[in-house]
């Protein structure tokens, strides 16, 4: 299966990469880097943020042809090491960009320090769904999702009290490429990786939305428990009051959740080399 091809945009400070620890952020399905834009303000001045887009969302090229979860950890590989060659990074998701990062730590867990699965987890609604979802987005677009995608989002109030932001996220929703978005349907109709947690070494934190249908809290339970199962560690966290985009809706809380594991994963390594 063909690797698409991604691209990234940073979000903190511009500076030579390599003085600050690399915080690697993708993006939920409909979604680009704007998803990040507030959380990345929090953070940018202690850690290098980039963000990815997924194929034919943002500043990603369209995919040719379809591709799987496993495909696009591979890409992403592939994209950090032509900016920050061999570099291990910390790394948070949402969705299906949390999906990714779960992929990541199991396929590419000596390149993370840290992983922050963000509304996502082991396996996402059913292959039916996702499959019906593809074959209505290829014959109408992705404007066809709108009213449905911002139910899903969004927690009740938010698009009142945030219109600039909730109008951003939808219109680059509007903007993804219609056959890009229906190949990411589908990898996430393929995409299980419940017998794999177990398999996670890397130091993980999974947050879930109080208010999230699309991947509620009891799924964040659910892969602490696997990766915890298999002697990894990790911990589960409810945020109240949000749905399903936690890094829009609740930018403070999430940042500051992220900064804890990864200023902890930093200490933990920093006492490991000092003890070799």
């Amino acid at each position: 299966m063909a690797k698409p091809a991604l691209k990234a945009t940073l979000l903190s400070p511009q500076r030579p990469l390599g003085e600050h620890p690399l915080v690697v952020v993708g993006p939920s399905l409909g979604t680009s880097s704007v998803l990040w834009h507030r959380a990345a303000s929090l953070l940018g001045n202690d850690f290098d943020v980039v963000a990815w887009d997924l194929p034919g969302h943002g500043v990603s090229p369209a995919a040719p042809e379809t591709f799987d979860v496993a495909s696009l950890a591979n890409s992403l590989v592939d994209l950090l090491d032509s900016i920050a060659p061999g570099e291990a990074f910390h790394y948070a998701g949402v969705s299906l960009g949390g999906a990714t990062g779960l992929q990541l730590g199991i396929t590419h867990g000596e390149r993370l320090k840290s992983l922050s699965v963000q509304c996502s987890g082991a396996k996402l609604s059913t292959p039916e769904s996702w499959l019906e979802r593809a074959a209505t987005v290829r014959s109408q677009g992705t404007p066809v999702l709108i009213q449905s995608s911002a139910r899903r989002w969004f927690a009740p109030g938010f698009m009142d009290r945030e219109p600039e932001l909730s109008s951003r996220l939808l219109h680059a929703l509007r903007d993804a490429e219609r056959f890009s978005y229906a190949f990411c349907c589908e990898a996430l109709a393929a995409y299980d990786v419940r017998k794999q947690l177990g398999s996670i070494r890397v130091p993980t934190q999974v947050l879930a939305g109080a208010l999230d249908e699309v991947a509620p809290p009891e799924l964040a339970e659910e892969v602490a428990a696997g990766i915890t199962a298999g002697g990894g560690v990790a911990t589960a966290v409810t945020l109240e009051g949000v749905a399903h985009l936690a890094p829009a809706e609740a930018p403070a809380h999430v940042a500051g959740l992220m900064r804890s594991l990864i200023t902890w994963a930093e200490s933990q390594q920093q006492t490991q080399g000092a003890g070799a």
